[in-house]
């Protein structure tokens, strides 16, 4: 019965959740300097009716959605990879350093003047960068997860003040656009960008999935993980790997946007129950929804003009991540523990 109850609020969660995105894509299509209709702006995204509309549709709104859905999934996978693999509420990309290491990749490209598109891999680059030196650091106690943890915040913290220091550093002209980007942006993005990041991250969600009893087999602790013949220091740096790919490849297409990997998979496991399979895939949806959305919040509702995508996203982390911190240190989770 119980397992009946679970099947059902899992797909009334992942119903609820499509139709949302559903309906917020087609906000984003349709809304703007210039006003589309929902059946014109559809027909547009498949290269149907005016010119115009299908030049403002397929060319500036579609990609932009369209990034902005496939960094919130990928980010939203990452951060339940994440929180499982440690078996910390608190496990994000920014905790492990990989935020730190997307920033500092995408603004070495802006200092030397690259091209807007390749910044993005930048982006790619530092997070694996992020990901070589936790492991490096942390190798020698056999990928523990409190010495990863405590190792993925120190590379957090030099990365971002090597970032801090090259954007004071910079002419005010390539300052003001490193410090926009740093904050998590989907503005501008391309199809070129969108097609290269996003093949990427279909082949790293697939990869997700098929390690996913891997994931289960670690959820039960090392111990008895061991004890049924897991390579535990193994499948820990594969599942590591793994969400650094997915976070950094969310990186390349929005930026270094917080508070998604971290509050995404609460959410899932709030309203479904323990881990599944089921899990990832309603982890993936639900960090699209919430990026599109905040995406849509800085577009249309928010006055100042140009805001970030992240600057929504850090405004709601803060409070939650205050939340969380109250939770973990509050007697009934220390009896718990």
């Amino acid at each position: 019965m119980n397992r009946a109850k679970t099947r059902t609020r899992v797909l009334l969660f992942a119903a609820v959740a499509l139709a949302a995105l559903f309906v917020l894509l087609t906000v984003s299509l349709t809304t703007g300097e210039m006003r589309i209709p929902a059946p014109t702006a559809l027909r547009a995204l498949v290269g149907l009716g005016d010119s115009g509309d299908v030049l403002v549709v397929q060319q500036f709104r579609a990609p932009r959605s369209v990034a902005a859905i496939v960094g919130g999934a990928g980010l939203g996978v990452a951060g339940c990879v994440l929180q499982r693999l440690f078996r910390n509420p608190l496990a994000s990309p920014d905790v492990m350093g990989i935020t730190g290491g997307a920033s500092l990749g995408a603004v070495a490209l802006i200092a030397v003047g690259a091209s807007q598109t390749l910044v993005p891999l930048g982006a790619l680059g530092g997070g694996l960068l992020a990901a070589l030196l936790l492991g490096v650091f942390a190798w020698g106690s056999g990928l523990a997860v409190t010495r990863l943890v405590l190792t993925g915040l120190a590379v957090q913290a030099g990365l971002a003040a090597a970032v801090n220091l090259m954007i004071v550093r910079f002419p005010a002209e390539l300052a003001g656009s490193a410090l926009q980007w740093t904050t998590g942006s989907v503005y501008g993005r391309t199809w070129t960008e969108v097609w290269g990041a996003g093949g990427a991250m279909v082949l790293a969600l697939t990869a997700a999935f098929v390690l996913h009893r891997r994931l289960a087999v670690l959820d039960l602790g090392d111990d008895s993980a061991g004890a049924l013949g897991l390579n535990t220091a193994a499948t820990r740096l594969q599942l590591l790997v793994l969400a650094v790919v997915l976070a950094s490849l969310a990186a390349a297409l929005a930026g270094p946007v917080t508070f998604v990997a971290l509050a995404v998979p609460h959410v899932v496991r709030f309203l479904t129950g323990p881990p599944t399979a089921a899990s990832l895939a309603l982890a993936g949806l639900t960090g699209a929804v919430l990026l599109l959305a905040s995406d849509l919040v800085v577009q249309h509702l928010l006055p100042i003009e140009g805001l970030p995508v992240g600057a929504v996203t850090a405004t709601l982390g803060a409070p939650w991540l205050l939340v969380l911190m109250f939770r973990q240190s509050s007697p009934v989770q220390r009896s718990h523990a």
